[in-house]
């Protein structure tokens, strides 16, 4: 079976309409945007059925952090693990054969596709926006075009439609998340001070100086292999 994972992205969208495998998955995590939700039933007006998985384990981030008592390392992130990783496991636990896999890693995330190569071998994989020379800014066009709007994150200014309070994200990010959502901040500055361990490397987020870093929006922007695709000039 051909499966494409569904991340409620532009990226992803666009993968899996130029893929059309034969089911699109998408996994849910509470911390989403709630625009993330309208996106998905957009999408579902352009692929058909996306089928919505999530963790049975762990309501949120949050959660997971309170009870693991970790929030991210060398190792990764405990919430990414318990909330997509071991949750698509479970899919396949439950599905097993040797399915293609669609990703929508972009013409220029090949180095996250050839490690998706090397760690799942069990799996064969395609990657249509790399094929296709297509950039995220082209993906956002083409979802334009094909009149969906992409979600509120990305007009925010947030480079990826990931939760809110990624704790993988930069100062930039963090900072952005201080002024666009407070009460996530403080929740996850809370949380660093009870565990001893800081999402930033060797910053608490409570000390994050409130000019550090920066976050860049992403602009659609058709290239010519985006007009193609999409139809336009």
């Amino acid at each position: 079976m051909r499966v494409g994972w569904f991340s409620c992205g532009c990226s992803s969208l666009v993968a899996c309409k130029l893929a059309n495998p034969d089911k699109c998955i998408y996994i849910h995590v509470a911390d989403q945007h709630p625009d993330t939700l309208r996106f998905l039933d957009d999408a579902r007006g352009l692929l058909g059925d996306i089928e919505v998985l999530q963790s049975d384990a762990y309501s949120s981030v949050d959660d997971v952090i309170v009870k693991t008592r970790y929030i991210n390392g060398v190792g990764g992130a405990p919430c990414t693990l318990h909330l997509k990783k071991r949750v698509r496991q479970e899919w396949e636990q439950r599905n097993w054969a040797r399915h293609t896999y669609v990703w929508g890693f972009d013409l220029d995330e090949r180095n996250r596709a050839e490690r998706i190569i090397e760690t799942m071998p069990e799996f064969d994989h395609e990657f249509p926006l790399i094929e296709a020379n297509l950039t995220k800014a082209d993906c956002h066009a083409l979802c334009a075009q094909w009149g969906i709007k992409r979600p509120a994150m990305y007009d925010l200014g947030y480079p990826n439609n990931n939760c809110i309070g990624c704790v993988k994200g930069g100062m930039g990010y963090w900072n952005k998340i201080r002024q666009d959502f407070p009460d996530v901040f403080e929740l996850r500055a809370k949380r660093e001070r009870e565990i001893g361990h800081s999402c930033i490397k060797g910053t608490f987020l409570d000390e994050l100086d409130e000019s550090a870093g920066r976050e860049k929006i992403v602009v659609p922007s058709c290239s010519l292999d985006c007009a193609m695709i999409g139809g336009g000039e």
